[in-house]
């Protein structure tokens, strides 16, 4: 990910109705990729907190050669409203966005079944 830093100072609200965003600048990607990680460490379980790690270092790296701007500020928009709402607590049982959902593309709605199928055979329901 290579972003221009007049990118990093634009809000964080792009299409998000989240008060916490709209107040905040984007932070560059490894600041917001360490305060994940010190997120995951102090509001989740182990286990959880294994998954969530893995797949949050999966994605940035994924992310790294990344050049188009607008796709850059999505990213960074987007983890960042992560970050904030695990540090709020607000994001347990919240029920993912219809809007996002459509806007996702086929492999990334394999992804979230794969990341369900986890959770669930980590709690056990997954067992037949």
């Amino acid at each position: 990910m290579r972003p221009a830093l007049r990118l990093l100072a634009t809000p964080a609200s792009m299409g998000s109705k989240s008060s916490l965003s709209e107040s905040l600048a984007l932070l560059p990607p490894l600041q917001l990729y360490r305060r994940i990680l010190r997120v995951h460490r102090k509001k989740l379980e182990p286990e959880m907190r294994l998954l969530g790690d893995g797949y949050v270092k999966s994605e940035f790296r994924a992310h790294k050669s990344v050049d188009n701007p607008l796709h850059i500020i999505g990213f960074l928009t987007e983890w960042q409203l992560y970050a904030q709402k695990l540090e709020g607590d607000s994001w347990a049982g919240e029920k993912l966005d219809k809007a996002k959902l459509d806007k996702m593309s086929d492999q990334q709605l394999g992804q979230l079944y794969e990341l369900m199928q986890a959770i669930r055979n980590r709690d056990g329901e997954g067992e037949e």
